[in-house]
């Protein structure tokens, strides 16, 4: 496959899937309405925390060829 045409699905996917997470993060942020939910300091620490966790693993995959160690012959 040509180089310009992985580049080209790569980002047409990546913008797609980086806008789901976007708009569901947004939702999550309707939660955070005291009229309608009740929770905790230790729940929002819960939820973020497994969001972060979550995002460290995944930035992890992206730079993964530069965090193993250099290359030798």
């Amino acid at each position: 496959m040509e180089k310009n045409v992985k580049k080209e699905r790569f980002n047409k996917i990546a913008v797609n899937r980086t806008n789901k997470i976007l708009d569901t993060l947004r939702l999550l942020g309707n939660c955070s309405n005291t009229a309608s939910y009740e929770y905790t300091e230790d729940d929002v620490k819960k939820i973020f925390n497994a969001i972060e966790q979550e995002v460290k693993l995944q930035k992890q995959k992206f730079g993964k060829c530069n965090t193993i160690g250099k290359f030798e012959l």
